[in-house]
């Protein structure tokens, strides 16, 4: 695919993505190729490509003759971050950020018990400078700065737990940190208690204390459950 049919191809998924996942094309929708190309202004086979990537979403399946379905929401690859993305982005914002908050309150407590049995010394390491770094940026309104410790901590704690399946986890947490950024779904300044709790999370974790690292994490669950029932009612 040249330069320009990808950026053709990205500008119909930007458009189409959101607008499945928003419910302006409820499920059981029939979209015909011919007439989305058009409207898109773009080739066919740009707008196969882009089918063929919702497809891979299970926002819709492609049939002969029939055309393009849009698929209810329970087939959705819920953990797709292009997916979270588009459904940060539309209405549907607070109930999705409350779903994905507490399945973190599910896995990242156990996660960070574990860290604490498995994490490597290199580990240990970064996780400690990742929570100091978001200290350094948790003042002066410096969200983006804050953000890029944020995500690198929490994949750390995910990656040291030695559990594989919680570590491709950490690209959905990376997405609804990101969202509640990017929304802002967030105080101006992160809340001192919960940066606090970072630190010690990253203290326990290097001194082995798996029940103090679960325990800990959880109190950063709850609390970001509570953010949400202020920010995102």
């Amino acid at each position: 695919m040249t330069a320009q049919a990808r950026g053709l191809h990205s500008r119909v998924l930007e458009s189409l993505g959101p607008a499945i996942t928003a419910g302006e094309y409820p499920p059981g929708s029939v979209l015909r190729t011919d007439e989305l190309a058009q409207r898109f202004e773009v080739s066919r086979s740009v707008m196969r490509e882009a089918v063929r990537v919702l497809e891979s979403m299970h926002l819709v399946a492609s049939r002969r003759r029939v055309g393009v379905t849009v698929l209810p929401t329970e087939e959705w690859n819920v953990y797709d971050p292009q997916v979270i993305r588009w459904r940060l982005a539309g209405a549907d914002r607070p109930r999705q950020l409350r779903s994905l908050t507490v399945l973190r309150s599910a896995i990242e407590p156990v996660a960070a018990g574990l860290a604490a049995r498995h994490a490597t010394a290199a580990q240990c390491a970064e996780l400690t400078e990742c929570a100091l770094g978001m200290v350094a940026h948790s003042r002066g309104h410096q969200l983006e700065g804050y953000l890029r410790y944020d995500v690198a901590f929490h994949r750390v704690i995910l990656n040291a737990s030695g559990n594989e399946m919680f570590a491709r986890l950490g690209d959905v947490v990376a997405e609804v940190l990101t969202g509640r950024t990017a929304h802002q779904v967030m105080f101006e300044d992160p809340d001192p208690p919960a940066v606090s709790l970072h630190v010690q999370v990253a203290e326990a974790v290097r001194e082995g204390d798996a029940a103090r690292a679960e325990a800990l994490t959880r109190q950063i669950a709850l609390g970001a459950l509570e953010e949400l029932d202020i920010l995102a009612p």
